[in-house]
């Protein structure tokens, strides 16, 4: 296959193949077509003959979709993932551990299997130091709870575990992204048990990132605070949880006079206060 064949006709069968036989969403058919115009943006400068071939490519349009609002899990949901696990095993230590430290710190999924002995700092500020997206280091501090739970899994790992915090059970390995997602699943199935209302959601190893996001919103903190805590590029990214937030929102609702209603508090007349004294 040569440059010439990557016509704009190929590509739009490529996306469309996408989302009717492989039934990925819009979302994955956009990403998949920025990837496809970041190379033939450095296509242009390569082969300037194929100009005229490579604007029409770059001339294809995203799809639009609808932006559904973002799922987290509230603090009865938490506690009952936590509690699905089983913290008399070895396993069961290292997934309690690593979810809580995911719920209370709101790292990314490749950000806490990648985590290593280094980058963990005990003492007065306990500490984790990050390396994200684009290769941009933060530092996110473990609340006492957290900073105590991970020391003690630290203490007690394997010493074939090497400097990985979380090792997957043949040791001395990161645990990989299919291992994560199965060890969600599996305690998901056991949570929905006992609190009916993850049932309706649909809960990724994500939705733990967006759940400390979600706390950090309820208890006041700005959103530029908090897109710096979990490295956002932009504070925009960040709106969307303001967006999903329907208890900050009710909120702003009652500092509001609703429509055909006398405006201020309810003062009793003089009447009704002599009647209740009476009763």
């Amino acid at each position: 296959m040569t440059v010439a064949d990557l016509d704009r006709d190929l590509v739009l069968a490529f996306l469309d193949d996408l989302e009717t036989k492989r039934q990925n969403a819009v979302q994955t058919r956009n990403m998949r077509l920025t990837a496809i115009r970041s190379f033939f943006r450095f296509a242009a400068y390569e082969m300037p003959t194929r100009s005229a071939q490579i604007e029409r490519i770059l001339a294809t349009p995203a799809k639009r979709f609808t932006r559904r609002l973002i799922q987290f899990l509230t603090r009865p949901e938490v506690d009952a993932l936590l509690k699905a696990t089983d913290r008399s095993t070895w396993i069961g230590q290292r997934d309690y551990a690593l979810l809580l430290l995911t719920i209370q710190t709101g790292l990314r999924q490749s950000e806490i299997t990648g985590l290593t002995r280094q980058s963990v700092m005990f003492g007065v500020c306990s500490h984790i130091q990050v390396c994200g997206k684009g290769r941009k280091e933060r530092a996110v501090p473990l609340c006492k709870s957290g900073a105590a739970v991970l020391k003690a899994w630290l203490d007690g790992t394997r010493k074939d575990a090497g400097d990985v915090v979380f090792p997957s059970a043949r040791g001395g390995r990161a645990l990989s992204a299919d291992a994560v997602q199965h060890l969600m699943r599996k305690y998901l199935a056991i949570a929905r048990k006992g609190c009916p209302s993850l049932r309706d959601k649909r809960i990724t190893f994500h939705c733990l990132r967006r759940t400390m996001a979600m706390d950090l919103l309820h208890a006041g903190v700005e959103s530029s605070v908090i897109a710096l805590w979990l490295g956002h590029e932009s504070v925009e990214t960040t709106q969307i949880y303001l967006d999903a937030d329907l208890a900050l929102k009710e909120k702003v609702l009652a500092k509001t006079t609703p429509i055909d209603s006398k405006p201020g508090k309810f003062r009793p007349s003089n009447q009704l206060l002599s009647f209740l004294d009476k009763l």
